[in-house]
């Protein structure tokens, strides 16, 4: 791979985890395909970077579970699924008087909790 292409992964990588992190907070924009995005973008294109992200201590195991097929574990679900509902009931109940971007938001919602739902639970083993 030539310097420009290599340049571009790294920079599309690290724009993904900053689109990611922003997704940490934002209950509309998903965390983790940005977050295997930027894994996939640094796995081709620097090592450190993809060293960094997989072992960052915030979420590092989470993208490492996720990739490996382990799935995420059950505190990482229900701490989602609260902070999704409870900022999108707050958004809907609160914030929006339109019908039509209530029932967005709404549905929204129930697509990312079937997502999560749908993914393997991730249990320690003892």
């Amino acid at each position: 791979m030539g310097k420009v292409g290599r340049a571009l992964l790294i920079a599309g990588g690290t724009i993904c985890v900053g689109l990611g992190i922003l997704g940490v907070f934002l209950p509309i924009l998903p965390t983790t395909p940005f977050l295997l995005l930027a894994a996939a973008c640094y796995a081709r294109s620097s090592r450190r970077f993809y060293r960094w992200l997989t072992t960052n201590r915030w979420f590092g195991a989470y993208i490492r579970h996720y990739r490996d097929g382990l799935g995420i574990s059950l505190r990482h679900k229900v701490i989602t699924l609260a902070l999704l509902w409870g900022t999108i009931g707050y958004a809907v109940g609160f914030v929006l008087s339109s019908w039509w971007l209530r029932g967005l938001l709404l549905a929204i919602a129930c697509g990312v909790t079937w997502h999560l739902l749908a993914i393997k639970t991730y249990r320690v083993a003892e």
